[in-house]
């Protein structure tokens, strides 16, 4: 599972050039069905990341954000690849920084590896079934990482939320857990501060895709801590006909 990893973090940092190279220019805006964000560069990582698995020495299924229709099924033995070639797209729009390609292996429903990176911000996130969960930072070195565990007596829960997703229905939710601070934070990196320990918990009340929690799920999981919906069963992945995903939170225990 180390080379593999390696191996997928290294096509995650080529779709994160590529990226890159369009977030530094003028670049056009288009609306997809669902009134969502959809840019060239979302499309150029795709193109990435596809081309790249293909090369990888075993040859799986891939789902991606981008050609959902292209999808063959789960393989025989329950495996595919779950992409976000772009995720955050609204965050790359507003050129704030905060958006990152994911790509996770998921296995009979688990992401068993997964890998985050942040081009804008030069730091990524990786982790793996026997391997373990690591934050690279924008030197290129590598750091083992872990939640924080729940807050001690006298302090208060250190939530992340979304930029742009709040509700009644969170406030609530909000209310019930008590003592709190909220930092707001776009994409798949709300996850990856719980997996390094700098927020205790990210409630997420409201729509999101199999493919914009995979690979971070994997990364908040090997750091210790939980990805589950309001019922307190762990998010799964075992049927993606289904693309959305059930309310879930992230716990950092």
């Amino acid at each position: 599972m180390q080379d593999l990893v390696e191996q997928v973090l290294a096509i995650a940092v080529e779709a994160g050039d590529t990226i890159m190279a369009v977030y530094g220019r003028d670049f056009s805006v288009e609306l997809k069905d669902d009134l969502s964000p959809l840019t060239e560069a979302d499309k150029a990582a795709h193109t990435v990341i596809v081309r790249g698995l293909e090369r990888l020495p075993v040859q799986l299924p891939v789902l991606s954000e981008e050609d959902v229709e292209g999808f063959s099924g789960v393989s025989d033995d329950g495996r595919y690849w779950l992409v976000d070639p772009l995720d955050g797209t609204k965050e790359f729009v507003k050129r704030n920084d905060e958006f990152t390609v994911n790509i996770a292996l998921i296995d009979n429903g688990r992401p068993v590896l997964g890998v985050v990176t942040a081009p804008a911000l030069g730091v990524a996130y990786m982790a793996a079934e026997g391997v373990g969960a690591f934050k690279i930072d924008r030197d290129g070195l590598r750091h083992a990482i872990r939640v924080s565990g729940k807050p001690s007596e006298g302090e208060v829960w250190r939530v992340v939320g979304s930029r742009s997703h709040t509700s009644p229905k969170l406030a609530e939710w909000l209310d019930a857990l008590g003592p709190h601070t909220v930092q707001p934070m776009g994409s798949s990196l709300k996850f990856c501060l719980i997996a390094e320990g700098k927020a205790g918990v990210y409630p997420r009340l409201g729509p999101t895709c199999l493919w914009d929690s995979a690979a971070a799920h994997a990364v908040v999981q090997q750091a210790g801590g939980r990805v589950v919906n309001l019922e307190g069963e762990p998010l799964s992945y075992a049927n993606p006909s289904e693309i959305l995903n059930p309310d879930f939170v992230v716990w950092g225990y």
